[in-house]
This record gives structure tokens, C-alpha cells and sequence, in this order.
């Protein structure tokens, strides 16, 4: 985490994350949460993978929606790292919703705000209809863009995860807005990463 986060975890992000590995092992026995068995998988695949966003995410407090959140990623693992995100998750499937109430109590994640739900419909609710900083999406589609940018204060930042691929004017949904396909390094893992980065015009 280090290598992420630019310093030691503290005793409670530890405490959090091995919480958080236990919570999902045990649910994922029954509910099939992830595609992903292993501890070491999940660690991998799941959270170091969360934690690569860090890269993109601007400093200081920050209000942050996570659609279609699956088991609460990429967004649990930044808000364990990060105490100055205001975290709303959105997730459409009943049992991933009551992982994350669970897991909401488990971590002492009294802040963290869970929505059952379709990301598309969710946005009409007044206090979400542009009411974010940043939208992050461990995987983008077509469709999320525009439902993202919905989400968006103006000049607020839609972070996803993703390989390059087709971007034109269907994707944007028409909106105007800056897209940028970044393939990060992070030389201490050996590895690279892609992310869709869109500003919202202000």
C-alpha cells in the first residue's frame, strides 16, 4: 500500500482492509460476490487495483459517487485510505446491497452513504443531480458516461478503469467535455493502468 499511498498504512486502514477481506470472503461463499476466490486475488484484483486510482484523484475533501460499486469498488478501499472522501455507493443487486450495509457497519464507515439502485434513475433525486466532485466506475461502458456526467458538479472528474477503445461522440452522450485516456505507470508494482479521465465543463 505503501507504494500507492506515499506512506505506512496507519493501524486502522490495516484493520479495515483485513475486515473487509474477511467480510467479502464470507458473504462471497454464499452470494458469489466477486469472481475472485483467493485472498490473495482479492487483495490483488480487487483492492491494489482500487487503490491505482489514487493516482488520478484530486487533493483535499471531496464529495464521490461510485456506480455500479459490485462489492465496493474501487470506492471502499479509497475511502479507507483516504478520510477526506465523502463516499455515496450505487449498486442495482439486493445481496451486493446488503454486503455493503454490512460492511458499512463492519468498517465503522458511519459517513459511508449506500444507494439501492439503477445509477440512471438514482440521479433524478435532487441531492445527487450534480451534486459530486468525482464519479469513479471500476469499469466503463458506453452508457455510463453521460449517466456520470449527470452526477458531476461542473468541473468535477469522471474517473473509470478500462482499456482504450472507441470513444466518439456516442460515448460523450453529446456532452462537451475533455476525454482522456491515460495509461499510468506505477514502477514500484511493475505494472501499468489505464483510466478514462473526462472534466465536466464548468
Amino acid at each position: 500500500m505503501m507504494a500507492l499511498t506515499g506512506r505506512a498504512p496507519r493501524s486502522v486502514e490495516t484493520q479495515r482492509f483485513q475486515r473487509y477481506l474477511r467480510l467479502l470472503l464470507e458473504w462471497d461463499r454464499i452470494h458469489r460476490l466477486t469472481a475472485i476466490r483467493s485472498p490473495d486475488g482479492i487483495v490483488t484484483g480487487l483492492v491494489q487495483d482500487s487503490l491505482l486510482f489514487l493516482a488520478h484523484l484530486p487533493p483535499g475533501p471531496i464529495r464521490m459517487a461510485d456506480l455500479g460499486t459490485g462489492p465496493g469498488i474501487p470506492g471502499i478501499p479509497l475511502r479507507i485510505v483516504r478520510d477526506d472522501i465523502r463516499l455515496t455507493v450505487v449498486e442495482s443487486r439486493r445481496k451486493r446491497v446488503s454486503f455493503l450495509s454490512a460492511l458499512k457497519r463492519e468498517l465503522e464507515l458511519t459517513d459511508l452513504v449506500v444507494l439501492e439502485g439503477r445509477a440512471e434513475e438514482l440521479v433524478k433525486l435532487p441531492d445527487l443531480t450534480e451534486g459530486f466532485d468525482v464519479v469513479v466506475a471500476r469499469a466503463v461502458g458506453i452508457s455510463l458516461v453521460p449517466i456520470a456526467m449527470s452526477y458531476l458538479r461542473p468541473g468535477g472528474l469522471f474517473l473509470a478503469g478500462g482499456p482504450p477503445g472507441d470513444h466518439g461522440s456516442k460515448e460523450s452522450g453529446g456532452v462537451s467535455n475533455t476525454t482522456v485516456w491515460q495509461t499510468t505507470t506505477f514502477k514500484r508494482l511493475r505494472l501499468k493502468r489505464t483510466f478514462l479521465v473526462i472534466q465536466k465543463p464548468t
